[in-house]
C-alpha cells in the first residue's frame, strides 16, 4: 500500500458518508492524520470508528459548516494542533432543489451557504497556513451540474460553479508559493445522498446510469482516488485542473435517439 501521506495533515469537510468518507479512509490508510468533519455526530462517530478500527489516524469534529466561523476555527485550530496542515478537502455541501418560479431566496441562498461560502472560508484560511509552509494542496469538490444545466437544480448548479471558478482564482493566487488548488468533478455517484434523490425508484436510478457513457454511477472510493490523486505529490505540476470523474458524461456530445 502507499503511503504518501504518511505524517500529513488533512481536513476532509462533509466526511461521515459517501465521497467524502471515502476520501477520509483513503487518507488514513495512506499515513495521515485525518480531521473529518460535518454536522450529525453519530455519522462521524461511526465514520471515525470504521478508520480507528483499520490503524489509521483521526478526529472527528461536529460542525455546522454554514457557521463560517466554525469553518475558519477548524482550520486553524488543527494547524495550531499538529503545527502544520498539507491537504484540504472541501467537500461538504448543502442542497436545496426545486424550480426557479418557486424557489425562495431564503432556499438560494443556502445552496451558496456551505458550497461556495464555507469553501471559500476554509480555501482562505489554509491558504495562509499553507503558504508560510511553502507547500500545500486543496481539493474542493464541485458537481457536473456546475458545468451543464439541468431543470429544478439552478440554485446547487450555480453554487457549484462558483465554486469551481473560485477554485481556479484561488489556484493562480496560490502557484508562486508551491501550493496547488484544485477540482474534482463527480457526476453520478452511488452514495446515500443520490439514493434519497431517487427515493428507492430503480427506474430513476437506471436511466441515470443509462445516460452515462459508461453505463453505471461511479463508486465513493473511486472519487476519493481521484481527490488523493491530485492532493498527492503524484500531481506536483498540477494546479487550476478540473477532473471530471463521471464516466464520460461531460465528454459526452448529445444526440436525440432519433438520430441515432
Amino acid at each position: 500500500m502507499n503511503k504518501r501521506f504518511e505524517n500529513k495533515v488533512v481536513i476532509v469537510t462533509g466526511s461521515s458518508f459517501g465521497i467524502g468518507r471515502a476520501a477520509a479512509e483513503a487518507f488514513a490508510e495512506e499515513g495521515a492524520e485525518v480531521v473529518m468533519c460535518a454536522r450529525g455526530q453519530e455519522k462521524l462517530n461511526d465514520a471515525k470508528a470504521a478508520i480507528v478500527a483499520a490503524g489509521g489516524k483521526v478526529t472527528a469534529r461536529a460542525i455546522d459548516l454554514a457557521d463560517l466561523g466554525a469553518v475558519a476555527a477548524l482550520v486553524n485550530e488543527t494547524a495550531e494542533e499538529h503545527g502544520r496542515l498539507d491537504v484540504l478537502v472541501n467537500n461538504a455541501a448543502v442542497t436545496r432543489h426545486g424550480p426557479i418560479a418557486t424557489m425562495s431566496v431564503d432556499n438560494w441562498r443556502k445552496n451558496f451557504s456551505v458550497t461556495a461560502d464555507a469553501t471559500f472560508v476554509g480555501t482562505r484560511e489554509a491558504m495562509k497556513i499553507m503558504v508560510k509552509q511553502g507547500n500545500g494542496a486543496i481539493v474542493n469538490v464541485s458537481s457536473s451540474c456546475g458545468s451543464r444545466a439541468a431543470v429544478g437544480v439552478a440554485g446547487y448548479s450555480a453554487a457549484k460553479a462558483a465554486l469551481t471558478q473560485f477554485t481556479n482564482c484561488a489556484a493562480m493566487e496560490a502557484a508562486a508559493y508551491n501550493v496547488r488548488i484544485n477540482t474534482v468533478i463527480p457526476g453520478s455517484v452511488d452514495t446515500p445522498a443520490n439514493q434519497a434523490a431517487a427515493q428507492g425508484n430503480q427506474e430513476i436510478i437506471d436511466a441515470l446510469e443509462a445516460a452515462i457513457p459508461m453505463k453505471r454511477s461511479g463508486r465513493p472510493e473511486e472519487l476519493a482516488a481521484a481527490i488523493l490523486f491530485l492532493a498527492s505529490d503524484d500531481a506536483s505540476f498540477i494546479t487550476g485542473a478540473e477532473l471530471p470523474v463521471d464516466g464520460g458524461k461531460l465528454a459526452e456530445l448529445y444526440v436525440p435517439a432519433v438520430l441515432k
